[in-house]
């Protein structure tokens, strides 16, 4: 448990509840430790358990509040499973975070509908089922933020992205739409498009296209912080974080 005697205004997510999906790895770890180090209790869920609860265990170590559980964010009834557990822990959720995605491609007579439907229900079914659990919680308070992370693939695709670029232009899309919905319940709903970061996903790949410039996770957390602290009744709707020598406008 953290200091009784730390001072809670010093930390910009102190008392906040915040759920982060696919937090084991990547941009959700650097999102779950930026945000704990503000003073946030988290509710952590990730497809991989043992690497979940390395993360956890990392910041219960550091005095955070840490309700792991794992999650695979395309499936309902886990989704339902999740949030229960989540209200009964805590009593609430502030913020969401909707980073749990996948990624998969090829040309688009080389893409399976395997392939399809899990980038489609990592990125896109998790991010709906997700802000809907959270939207009933917040809906009774009427208060909370949803923040989804998104990806310039979803203004700009590659070729042979198609059910990547797909997800995250579903993602920006189903953003608005909830930021509307929200709009009487005091619910905020925003989205942060990524540009290259060295996750470990392109670490691991070989991929010529994953010799670009990169920037670090932390970025785009320090990004999210951001737009997750601002006064209640303001909404920054939308950012775009990216390496300063990433082609982006005219990429190919």
């Amino acid at each position: 448990m953290k200091n009784p005697n730390e001072k809670a205004e010093m930390h910009q997510l102190a008392n906040q509840i915040v759920v982060v999906t696919g937090a084991n790895r990547g941009i959700g770890k650097a999102i779950a430790k930026s945000f704990a180090a503000e003073g946030a209790s988290l509710v952590l869920c990730a497809r991989n358990g043992d690497s979940l609860e390395e993360v956890a265990v990392e910041l219960r170590s550091n005095g955070t509040d840490v309700l792991a559980q794992t999650c695979d964010v395309s499936k309902e009834h886990e989704v339902e499973r999740l949030f229960d557990a989540a209200n009964k822990r805590f009593g609430r959720i502030d913020i969401l975070v909707n980073n749990a995605g996948a990624f998969d491609g090829g040309r688009l007579d080389e893409v399976s509908l395997e392939a399809w439907n899990n980038v489609i229900g990592s990125c896109l079914t998790g991010t709906f089922l997700c802000s809907r659990a959270a939207f009933l919680l917040m809906k009774e308070r009427r208060s909370g933020r949803i923040l989804n992370i998104g990806s310039i693939s979803a203004q700009r695709p590659r070729e042979g992205s198609g059910p990547y670029a797909a997800a995250k232009f579903g993602v920006w899309g189903l953003t608005q739409a909830i930021a509307l919905d929200g709009r009487p319940f005091g619910i905020t709903c925003s989205c942060l498009h990524p540009g290259n970061v060295r996750v470990e996903r392109r670490i691991e790949s070989g991929k010529d296209s994953d010799d670009e410039p990169m920037m670090e996770s932390e970025s785009i957390a320090r990004a999210a912080l951001a737009m997750v602290t601002l006064p209640a009744d303001v909404n920054f709707l939308e950012a775009i974080v990216l390496p300063r020598d990433q082609a982006y406008l005219g990429r190919g």
